[in-house]
């Protein structure tokens, strides 16, 4: 029997899968979930039981949060991505992650075909699709899903008719957690006027008192929250823990797909959207005008080539290596009240901050320059214009 790789998370269309590529294809099923932040040790464990209760021949559970963080997470940060000013690439970002995973281990069984459960209406099959044929370019890939063109219910008539048991209640909502965020779709995330219902979302608001909170970064990476030193991972987990139940970070996203369709995803990324937010303003205070023009620009292709799959473009080496080197001087407190549905981010203290008092206090005075300075500069400044204006206008 040919071995094959089936990426699993032991939700409806991976159950499918395991099924299908076992009963159908008579394929030896090694199943392989990637944990990207998203799953406990008890849900692991639960996922493993229900790998092997599927039939597979054997199941392997991948941790990659620290090279998770480590390889993507950090350069959204420095980059300050947001995808349509919205989205913080929750599931684009580890998909990557999940896809080379997969490559890797598909490569060290000796399988012969890797197979995922994306449809053929969204943007995962084609992340995981070209990740394969980048790292693994011999090995077959299998898309029973999205071959057999199946709806969520012919899925489920499939697997109970299988002896699996899985209800159109348990169907109704996909949930996607990981480090970087929570996805959630559902019936209103298909339409264009509908919010998702209060019960479709993973984390309950349960936090409603005003709370203040410091996040120290150092050269681009957080570091501590509220003056204790942790890993960046640490920092990350502890954040999402204490703002999530407060509803900071829901939102629906509205985007173009890799395919050319629009689609909308509800998420929860509370710690997300407040790292990213603190650390442009820090960044604001310690960077020069065009550090942060120039960082806006890259990093938005950065962001737009990441969630189209592209992580192994070269290119993004290189933009990585720019992100590195902005980040020298932005080290610095970043001060966060909490709110229920909202955040503000107070300030900011650091020792690179250009907006020292030294040099002088905007709208009020100055120390490196008179008035004099500025009457010269300002004609300078403008002589251009000034010059077209005088030729051009003829009144």
């Amino acid at each position: 029997m040919k071995k094959v790789v089936l990426a699993f998370s032991g939700g409806l269309d991976t159950s499918f899968c395991c099924i299908y590529l076992t009963k159908d294809l008579g394929l030896e099923v090694h199943s392989v979930v990637v944990n990207t932040g998203g799953f406990s040790e008890e849900e692991l464990k639960e996922i493993e039981a229900r790998a092997y209760a599927l039939g597979v021949k054997s199941h392997s559970a991948i941790d990659e949060t620290a090279d998770y963080y480590r390889d993507t997470i950090k350069y959204l940060i420095f980059g300050n991505v947001l995808k349509n000013a919205t989205y913080p690439l929750s599931v684009s970002a580890e998909r990557v992650c999940q896809a080379t995973a997969i490559a890797n281990y598909a490569k060290k069984i000796g399988a012969a075909c890797v197979a995922h459960g994306s449809t053929g209406a969204g943007n995962d099959q084609v992340r995981f699709d070209m990740i394969f044929q980048t790292l693994i370019p011999g090995v077959e890939i299998i898309t029973p899903i999205r071959d057999l063109k199946l709806s969520r219910e012919a899925e489920i008539e499939y697997l109970n008719k299988h002896g699996v048991e899985y209800s159109a209640e348990k169907a109704k909502y996909s949930i996607n957690k990981g480090l970087w965020g929570t996805s959630v779709g559902g019936a209103e995330t298909l339409t264009s006027n509908q919010y998702l219902p209060e019960s479709a979302w993973p984390t309950p608001v349960t936090s409603s008192e005003e709370q203040n909170i410091t996040i120290d970064f150092e050269k681009g990476e957080p570091v501590a929250l509220n003056g204790e030193k942790m890993s960046s991972v640490h920092v990350i987990q502890q954040l999402q823990a204490i703002a999530q139940p407060y509803g900071i970070g829901r939102d629906i996203h509205v985007g173009d797909t890799i395919i050319g369709i629009k689609g909308r995803v509800g998420f929860e990324a509370a710690a997300s959207l407040i790292l990213v937010k603190a650390h442009h303003t820090l960044e604001k205070h310690t960077l020069t005008k065009w550090q942060l023009s120039w960082k806006d620009q890259i990093a938005a292709f950065y962001g737009n080539w990441m969630h189209e799959g592209q992580m192994h473009d070269p290119v993004m080496r290189d933009i990585e290596a720019f992100l590195r080197s902005s980040q020298e001087t932005v080290t610095g407190r970043v001060f966060v009240t909490l709110h229920p549905y909202r955040f503000v981010i107070v300030g900011i203290e650091s020792d690179h901050d250009l907006m020292s008092n030294k040099f002088g206090t905007y709208g009020e005075m100055n120390a490196g320059y008179t008035g004099d300075d500025v009457k010269g500069f300002s004609k300078i400044f403008g002589n251009q214009t000034i010059i077209w204006h005088k030729v051009n206008d003829k009144g």
